[in-house]
């Protein structure tokens, strides 16, 4: 997967919004998709989210989703494109997806509840039952399209 989160970057560069980043991480062979279940907040406990964390002052998207993933979930990546939403989560941080693949490790939960891996019919089953972080849910349809291909 290649691409660039440039204009990801922009709102950190410029100073107005930090930036977290959240991965995408498909399983081209068996098309589907890694949620992580989250340990807290209270308000989203126990929901599957896409796995990510904030971008660091002076650190890409890229690398922070890489760092992210090692952290979170002992995994190397590489990282595609940006998802084509772009989520506020409050004044000043926005949420924004990047396509991701594992080139080394297995996935296992450090910082979440668990993890697992679903196709477009489970996404969706996810999505409707609303176990999906609120935040992660601007992105389902664009993921449903990327499982189906």
């Amino acid at each position: 997967m290649t691409g660039s989160s440039s204009d990801a970057n922009a709102d950190r560069v410029a100073g107005r919004r930090r930036i977290v980043v959240a991965g995408a991480v498909i399983d081209p062979d068996r098309q589907t998709l890694l949620l992580a279940r989250r340990r807290y907040p209270p308000e989203v406990a126990g929901l599957w989210e896409l796995p990510g964390g904030k971008v660091e002052p002076g650190e890409t998207t890229e690398a922070a989703l890489r760092r992210e993933l090692r952290e979170e979930l002992g995994v190397d990546v590489s990282v595609g494109a940006a998802l084509d939403e772009r989520v506020p989560l409050t004044d000043d941080l926005v949420l924004v997806a990047l396509a991701a693949r594992i080139v080394d490790g297995t996935p296992r939960p450090v910082e979440h509840a668990a993890l697992r891996w679903c196709d477009a019919a489970e996404l969706r089953e996810l999505a409707d039952a609303g176990l999906l972080v609120p935040a992660d849910s601007a992105w389902v349809p664009q993921l449903l399209d990327i499982l189906a291909t």
